[in-house]
Formats: structure tokens, sequence, C-alpha cells
């Protein structure tokens, strides 16, 4: 009896395990009826009628990492088509390129399932059929490109893949996302002569800045040289310009400065004795330069002894004016003196030579050959 009642309630589990489906979310089943499609089972409860309908299993593959870093694939079987995104990975495979170079390419594919009715009778293993589609694709698009545009391209060549790959996946009611190329690796040799290549490239263009950089430095330079020189022509001709205008403005108070003192040495000698005033200190302000050097004989042309009589004029002409300034003493009161002899002056004049106790020429003056006159300081 008990034995009965074990095996009814376990047809009884059974019974209630195909008949009632729970499906989550995002999650559909492909529900048949004697062996032909009947409907979609969305997510949520869902009543089965045993032994009459049945959901329909698909194929899988799942890509998975190993603890030691390799990479397999697992593949199985399911009731259930997640209607999620899903990635699909798979190892990298040797693509020959136009020139011949072997290179290693891992691609990637996004893809998420929009019917699942296409997806599930339409193709019989869904995963696998986009991987090898995928594989002979990217075979195709690599080998009409060379290996230069091939590692420059990764752009173009996912968009032609995805271009290719989504016209086949449409009737498989899959909606292709994207297409990606992880990594694309070419030969060791390869691989050693493309970082000799960049080397020297990186040469090149260090060698193109530092010679741009000194050409720039050199260009700077000379500017600032020419800029300097500009600067330096501005002030020396400011400098000179005021220099100029200084010597004009002390020129302009010397001259005025002068006509004063001519004004007043006018205003104090004798009407007509300036100029032979004048022309006396001219000429004693003079002699001190004559007599410079390491000769003691100098050579008076005759017009020279006016000069010398102009002066002894001029010393008449200060005593007098000393004499009639001085107050005049009482004859009354004046006494006789006797007075020393004195020799006079001595007096040039044109063509005259002075006399002296020594001869009739003098110690101090004498006459060239020529009938000049010779003073002899």
């Amino acid at each position: 009896m008990t034995i009965l009642i074990l095996i009814l309630l376990a047809l009884a589990a059974g019974f209630a395990f195909a008949t009632f489906k729970i499906i989550g979310q995002a999650e559909v089943m492909v529900i048949e009826r004697l062996g032909r499609f009947h409907r979609v089972a969305r997510s949520g409860l869902n009543i089965l009628i045993p032994l009459i309908e049945r959901p329909k299993s698909i194929d899988v593959r799942y890509f998975e990492v190993a603890v030691g870093g390799a990479k397999k694939i697992t593949a199985g079987s399911t009731t259930r088509i997640d209607l999620r995104e899903q990635v699909l990975n798979f190892p990298s495979q040797p693509v020959i390129t136009k020139d011949n170079v072997t290179i290693d390419i891992d691609a990637v594919l996004y893809y998420r399932v929009a019917d699942p009715q296409k997806a599930t009778y339409a193709v019989q293993n869904l995963p696998y059929a986009l991987e090898t589609l995928t594989r002979t694709t990217l075979r195709n698009i690599v080998g009409e490109m060379e290996l230069d545009a091939t590692l420059a391209s990764r752009d173009a060549i996912n968009t032609r893949m995805r271009e290719v790959i989504e016209e086949a996946a449409i009737g498989w009611g899959v909606d292709l996302t994207r297409v990606e190329l992880q990594a694309i690796e070419p030969p060791r040799d390869i691989k050693q002569s493309m970082e000799l290549q960049m080397r020297a490239e990186r040469e090149r263009r260090a060698a193109v800045t530092n010679a741009e950089a000194t050409k720039r430095a050199a260009i700077l330079e000379s500017e600032g040289v020419r800029e300097a020189q500009v600067r330096r022509a501005e002030g020396e001709k400011d400098a000179a310009i005021l220099r100029a205008q200084g010597q004009a403005t002390a020129r302009l108070a010397m001259a005025e400065a002068e006509a004063q003192a001519l004004e007043r040495i006018a205003a104090a000698l004798p009407e007509g004795e300036a100029a032979m005033y004048l022309l006396g200190i001219r000429y004693l302000e003079a002699l001190p330069k004559m007599t410079e050097g390491s000769g003691t004989t100098i050579f008076l042309p005759a017009e020279a002894t006016g000069v010398m009589g102009a002066i002894g004029g001029l010393r008449e002409l200060l005593t007098r004016s000393a004499s009639a300034a001085k107050p005049q003493p009482d004859p009354t009161r004046a006494t006789a003196r006797p007075s020393a002899s004195r020799p006079a002056p001595p007096q040039l004049g044109s063509g005259a030579t002075s006399s002296g106790p020594t001869g009739s020429g003098g110690p101090n003056a004498g006459s060239d050959p020529d009938g000049d006159p010779v003073a002899d300081l």
C-alpha cells in the first residue's frame, strides 16, 4: 500500500512538472504540440498539456576562461531562450593578409534573439552558425587587405563584418548589435620589424622636431638681436637729439652771457677801446698754448707786432682808468719826492723790435733772416 502511494505521488509530481512551467523575466520557451510549433511561452506561469505539448530545446555555447588563463567553449542545450544581448567570444584564428602575412585575430560578437521561432527552426545551432560565419567573413575581408591596412583599419573591418553577418543573421531571427576585433597579433619577426620601424620613425620625428626647434630658436634670436639693434639705434638717436638740444641751449646761454659781458665791458671802457681790450685778452689766453712743447723759440709774423702794441696800449688804458678812479691829493700838503728813473715799457709797432741792455735787439727779441720778429721765451 505504501509503495502504491509513493508511485502515485511520483506520477502526480511528474504530471505537475510537465504541466506547470514558470518562465523568468527576459526568457521565452518555444512550445510544440504533437511535434509542431504551437506557441511561444512568455515569462510567468504557463500550463502545458502533458504528453501533447512539450518545450523545444536548442543548442547553446558558453565561452569560459580556466584558472590558468586557457580559453574553452562549453556546449549544451536548453529549453529556455534568453532574450538579452549575448556575447559570442571564440578563440583567435589565423588569417592570411593580401601580402601573405599570417596574423592571429581575436573577434567578439554581440547579438540578441529577436524572433525565438526563427532562432529555433531556421538554424540548427545558432551560436555555432554565428561563429562560423564570423570566421569566414573575417578571412575574406582581411585577405583583401595588406598588413599595414589591417592594423590601421579596425573600424572599417568591424563595419564590413557587421554588414555581412547581419544580412545572414536576419533570417535566423537575430539582431546583430556590434562586431569588434579584440586583438590582432602579427608574427614575432614581423612584430620586431614593426618595432624597429616605429623606433626609426620616432627618431626621425625627434630629429625633425629638434631641427624645427633649433630653427625657431635661431629665428627668435635673430629677431631679438634685430630688435635690440633697433632699440639701441633709437636710443642713440634720441640721445644725440637731446645732446644737440642741450649743446644748443648751452651755446645760446653762453652767447647771451657773453653778450651781456661785452655790453658791460663796453660800458666800463672809453668809447672805441672795447675791441682792443678783447683782442688783448684773447691774445693773452692764447700765449700759454703757443708755448707748449719742447721748443722755446716762437716766430711772430709782422702782423703780430700790432697785437703786441695793442697789449701795451691796453696796459696804459688800464693804468689811466685806475688813476682816474683814485682821489686827487691836496697840492698844499703834497711833498716832492725824488722819482727813480724807470725804463719806459716796451712799445711794439709794426716792423719794430724791442731794445734791451744787451744790445740793439735785446735778449728777448730779434729778427730771423727774413726780417720777421722773433721772440725768445
